[in-house]
């Protein structure tokens, strides 16, 4: 993920400046999605809420997973710390039902994050947990075995810049001082990450290949990424697999779906998501504190209703949310993030119906009060914040009838041409700290 040190992109982002990228990102041309990579789009947008896993080395400092550039820390001396990474508690069935539980319809873990240090067996390099740790385990394999299991979708992080490899050159913005050379061969760091994604595309059965990193080269004019040959070598592998991009840019060719980062698409208040909405499906991802990778005195974890209400707002806005817990180092999910599951997941017990399984975003756009969720012809009103009793739509479609989602009770309306007007007992705000549903059935 993108750090939230300040850069002058992300500063002219934030103010709402056109920023053009130098680079050359050719995708893939002339992409035509399949049947099967179509279905797999639906199943996606259908799925609504999945948790975002952010596990490395990096877990071991308890310092977030920026801390190798953030601290300078040279790569030779970084990686002797895998020698300690034992995570013992880690069991892939316990995290699995904790986010199923939580009525997420998938999960995304970091295979390789910018440390450079992959968390599965991969035969492209030793710099991995099974070569170089004395746990031996393939994470990535039991993970994607127990979401077959249990039902859970398997999508998987990968990082394209790379702080540990002399071959990822030239140097991006990050990583300067990780004590690499000078010089290097992109030829071979390229042919190093094709390898790796047909790993983990065809051997690890990735539903999604969720990629980060391409703004790391925005200081060298001219570099290529070469996304057309990348994206149609995981097409031709399974054409069923969504390729997405946090490049924070206009979506590319060859992508099958579009990110945004800690904002609901829309805003950007975080500085990282001014592009353009675009047809895709779309998913935004946020964490539940403050960081991705696990930090220790990180405690600042948002409430379970605010991250509700986040679900809630991304749905309405027709995204999926991608909600981030750091596991510890341990190989334990932090408890506080395993209190939010279990509240998130008590909702969603009642109220999961109106913002996934094929609920998209309704035929009301986002409002002061709220947002519209829609499924045929049942529209959900979420009203996050309404103060008084009476509320005027935006809605001509004629209404069958309008009832409390909670408890079925009539709720009184009268229509004209110019909208729904209803009239509640008491304001919706007074009636639910969380989200007062309200579904209307249209004739």
């Amino acid at each position: 993920m993108k750090s939230l040190l300040t850069t002058t992109r992300v500063a002219a982002l934030a103010l709402g400046l056109a920023v053009s990228s130098p680079l050359i990102s050719h995708a893939q041309k002339n992409y035509k999605p399949t049947k099967e990579n179509l279905a797999a789009r639906e199943k996606f947008r259908d799925r609504g809420f999945g948790i975002f896993l952010h596990w490395g080395l990096y877990s071991i400092f308890g310092q977030g997973e920026w801390y190798m550039t953030n601290a300078n820390l040279n790569r030779d001396e970084y990686s002797k710390v895998a020698g300690a990474f034992y995570p013992a508690q880690f069991d892939a069935a316990k995290w699995v039902a904790a986010i199923k539980a939580s009525g997420a319809g998938y999960l995304t873990i970091t295979s390789r994050h910018h440390e450079g240090f992959s968390m599965w067996d991969t035969k492209q390099s030793d710099y991995n947990i099974i070569k170089s740790t004395p746990f031996k385990r393939d994470i990535l394999a039991e993970l994607r075995d127990e979401c077959r299991k249990q039902g859970l979708g398997f999508h998987i992080y990968y990082s394209l810049l790379d702080w540990h490899r002399d071959d990822y050159y030239p140097i991006g913005r990050t990583g300067q001082g990780t004590g690499r050379t000078k010089h290097g061969q992109w030829k071979t760091y390229d042919a190093f990450m094709n390898a790796q994604l047909a790993e983990l595309v065809r051997d690890y059965n990735a539903e999604a290949i969720w990629f980060d990193g391409e703004w790391d080269q925005d200081i060298n004019p001219g570099f290529q990424w070469n996304f057309d040959k990348m994206y149609a070598g995981i097409h031709k592998i399974n054409p069923a697999c969504l390729i997405g991009n946090n490049h924070h840019g206009e979506v590319h060719p060859g992508e099958d779906f579009q990110m945004f980062e800690r904002d609901v698409p829309g805003a950007n208040t975080a500085g990282l998501s001014g592009q353009a909405i675009s047809k895709l499906p779309i998913e935004t991802c946020q964490t539940m504190n403050g960081m991705w990778g696990y930090k220790i005195i990180d405690q600042t974890y948002k409430s379970d209703t605010t991250l509700i209400r986040l679900l809630v707002q991304t749905a309405g806005r027709n995204a999926n949310l991608l909600l981030n817990i750091g596991p510890e180092a341990t190989g334990a999910l932090p408890a506080t993030a395993i209190d939010r599951l279990e509240k998130i997941g008590k909702w969603m017990k009642t109220y999961g119906k109106t913002v996934k399984d094929g609920v998209r975003e309704g035929i009301i756009p986002p409002q002061e009060w709220g947002v519209s969720t829609q499924k045929g012809k049942t529209v959900y009103l979420h009203i996050l914040n309404w103060k008084s009793r009476m509320l005027s739509l935006p809605l001509t479609e004629k209404v069958k009838s309008v009832v409390a989602y909670d408890t079925r009770r009539p709720i009184p309306f009268q229509q004209t041409k110019l909208g729904l007007t209803l009239s509640f007992d008491k304001a919706p705000s007074e009636a639910n700290a969380i989200d007062y549903i309200v579904e209307v059935t249209l004739h």
